[in-house]
């Protein structure tokens, strides 16, 4: 299998991770079997970084667990991250002297596209927020 192959496919995968550290290396583990199972081994370098920053700012901005999704449709991948903080995620303007920040600098410049959306009091009393990131495939030869 192979992108070409794969273009028309819709498929999600859902990772719960406890508020454990280790949980970012987990999500990049679990990121590369699914896109090598689906053919997709050129975008994994980029989906890694872009997970497990989005995994790696979840769990330190919140107490709680934390939820990796993995949704491929219309040639992209969404990867999209909810956690139980109902803060925004901070971009700051990276200098030398910042101490953070970086992490979503760097899924601005890796991801074709990237936001967030906050989630009210739900009846089951899900709050927080759901940050995620688009990211497309190289063109074949780019």
């Amino acid at each position: 299998m192979n992108v070409k192959d794969e273009a028309d496919d819709v498929w999600d995968y859902s990772l719960q991770i406890p508020h454990d550290l280790r949980g970012a290396g987990i999500a990049r583990c679990t990121l590369r079997a699914v896109l090598k199972a689906y053919g997709l081994a050129p975008m994994i370098d980029v989906a890694q970084l872009v997970a497990t920053e989005l995994v790696a700012n979840a769990l330190e901005h919140s107490r709680g667990p934390v939820s990796l999704r993995l949704h491929w449709r219309q040639r992209k991948l969404r990867l999209g991250v909810w956690d139980s903080s109902p803060e925004k995620p901070e971009f700051l303007t990276v200098t030398n002297e910042a101490e953070g920040g970086r992490g979503m600098w760097l899924i601005t410049g890796l991801a074709a596209a990237w936001g967030f959306h906050l989630i009210g009091e739900e009846p089951f009393g899900l709050t927080g927020k759901l940050v995620w990131a688009d990211i497309a495939p190289e063109p074949v030869g780019g």
